[in-house]
């Protein structure tokens, strides 16, 4: 191994400015006698850049490598061996920096679930993760908050305005076929059709490097190093005292007096642990990697949701899809830039819902996010004409997949295999995804403005066509969870502190510690991770527990709505 040239000394080192890395950065400097070091592989979020700061643009960060990792995974042998995409931001702000913005925060038994499964999580319950839900979160500007969201949380967002009518029919179709509305999914009621939240403010995309972490940067005992590429974690037999990394063609080492905090996502995570000696043995040593602690569940439990596009041709020239030409993109793009107002300034995802799958499932179990075009999520195959689609899919698949070393070289990416569609479940979610999907859109809200279905297609009907086109069509949604999970049994990776078991002066804070993945997008639920694990790593008092009420369907044993 090189011996680094350079030496430096901090009280923390962050590896990730991500969901959680910039939350760490910025709660852990309000003690001014603590010393912060955050390693970032990317660059800065230039002010200039409209790309990831223009919230219509969220396709372009994840069309190219600048601000992204751009992982694929293995052939995924249930999906005709398709290699997927699995974008992951690469920049202040990580995937923050490049998400489609949805803020959602999953469902209030996704957390009791966390605690019930395993006792040493107790203070993991939704009633004890809502007060960092509302710590981090301020919503449509409300500063005096409710029991749900909080007043002064530095992560903005902002509830969709929902003017284009496709939205309007979207939620009256849902209530015709007798599902509730809900105007807050992250607040009392989750399941029903309704508006969705984003993390926009002020017409900007709010990543967590705008709510956290440049704020931060104001204060002198806080150094971020960007396009910094960590090593290894250094280690004195079981703690840790640092961290080697390459920053500027330079192999540096950053000495720890207390701790080695890795915040790099579900996949770097994992991989960085491996990196350091610590994961499964033997997969270690096929790398000539020397063994700090045998622990097993690195890389494993690795979880993600997919999901599918239902699109239909709409008959009136409403939809987005009349928008996609150089000079309409052009008037956008102007209006965003000297008012930040417009489509520019919207993800889109201004409409949603959660809905049960079937009877005997407790709370939702498939998700939507509807907009009014037909297009991929990452801009790519638009529709010729009209159109809208909602992306649906299952929101807690029993799949579970691997992140292993490729190398020992830290450059090299990882093997991502979410083994997809591996448990008999799924499919039968996603037949549901599509056939439920028909029909809310077959409703009369929809009469004046629906024309023939796009895909699957009106031939695709049987539960053979239709597991044959998920198997060509389905996309990730882009939320890789669950790789170092918290808890006590022995695939356990962090215990409910966040420390690693067996190793001093070490955590991991990001979506990897997930036991199981929340019922929903996950940036809103990593914010909290970091928000929560913030107190805990500054030995204070955690928030009382909140004991705001939720909604569970009254007959869900008997009804699917």
């Amino acid at each position: 191994m090189n011996t680094p040239t350079t030496t430096e000394n901090y009280d923390y080192v962050i590896v990730g400015s991500g969901s959680a890395g910039a939350v760490l950065a910025n709660r852990l400097t309000e003690d001014p006698e603590v010393k912060v070091l955050v390693v970032e592989a990317g660059p800065v979020d230039h002010w200039w850049d409209w790309r990831i700061h223009m919230p219509t643009a969220l396709s372009y960060p994840m069309q190219s490598e600048t601000y992204n990792w751009a992982f694929w995974t293995t052939e995924q042998s249930n999906l005709n061996n398709r290699r997927m995409e699995t974008p992951r931001g690469r920049v202040y702000g990580g995937s923050s920096s490049v998400n489609g913005m949805a803020y959602v925060r999953g469902n209030a038994l996704d957390y009791n679930r966390w605690a019930q499964q395993d006792a040493a999580l107790k203070d993991w319950d939704y009633a004890r993760c809502l007060p960092y839900f509302r710590k981090a979160n301020t919503r449509n500007e409300d500063a005096n908050g409710d029991d749900y969201h909080g007043g002064d949380g530095p992560q903005h967002v902002t509830t969709g305005a929902c003017k284009n009518p496709l939205y309007q029919a979207w939620m009256k179709a849902g209530v015709e076929a007798g599902y509730t509305h809900t105007d807050d999914q992250n607040g009392y009621r989750q399941e029903g059709l309704g508006t969705m939240d984003m993390t926009v403010y002020k017409g900007r995309r709010w990543s967590t490097a705008r709510a956290y972490l440049h704020p931060a940067m104001k204060r002198s005992n806080l150094t971020v190093y960007n396009k910094a590429l960590a090593q290894n974690v250094v280690f004195d037999g079981k703690c840790a005292i640092g961290l080697d990394f390459t920053h500027r063609g330079e192999l540096k080492r950053a000495y720890v007096g207390r701790e080695v905090i890795l915040s790099a996502g579900s996949i770097n995570s994992p991989k960085l642990l491996m990196l350091s000696g610590i994961g499964p043995a033997a997969h270690l040593r096929e790398h000539g990697i020397d063994v700090v602690a045998d622990l097993p569940g690195v890389g494993e439990n690795l979880q993600d949701h997919l999901e599918l596009y239902v699109q239909m041709e709409c008959t009136q020239p409403i939809s987005l899809n009349s928008k996609l030409d150089p000079w309409n993109k052009f008037k956008i793009g102007l209006e965003w830039y000297l008012f930040k107002t417009g489509l520019g300034a919207t993800n889109h995802f201004e409409a949603g819902g959660f809905i049960r799958s079937k009877a005997g499932v407790q709370h939702p179990d498939l998700q939507y996010h509807f907009i009014p075009a037909a297009v991929n999520y990452n801009g790519s195959k638009a529709a010729e004409k009209d159109g809208f689609q909602a992306h649906v899919g299952p929101m807690r698949s029993k799949s579970r997949g691997t992140i292993r070393l490729a190398s020992n070289d830290p450059a090299k990416r990882p093997i991502v295999d979410p083994n997809y569609m591996s448990h008999p479940e799924d499919w039968e979610e996603m037949r549901a995804s599509v056939r439920l999907t028909r029909e809310i859109f077959a409703q009369d809200a929809f009469k004046d403005l629906r024309g023939v279905e796009i895909g699957p297609g009106k031939d695709i009907q049987s539960d053979d066509e239709i597991n044959a086109w998920v198997a060509d069509h389905a996309e990730s949604a882009y939320h890789p969870s669950c790789s170092c999970k918290m808890g006590s049994d022995d695939m356990a990776v962090v215990d409910e502190n966040t420390r690693v078991h067996g190793i001093e002066g070490l955590r991991v804070v990001d979506s990897s510690i997930m036991p199981t993945i929340a019922s929903g997008n996950l940036n809103a639920p990593t914010i909290m991770i970091g928000e929560k694990a913030a107190d805990i790593i500054r030995g204070r008092n955690l928030l009382p527990p909140s004991d705001a009420p939720f909604f569970v369907h009254p007959e869900w044993q008997t009804k699917q709505r």
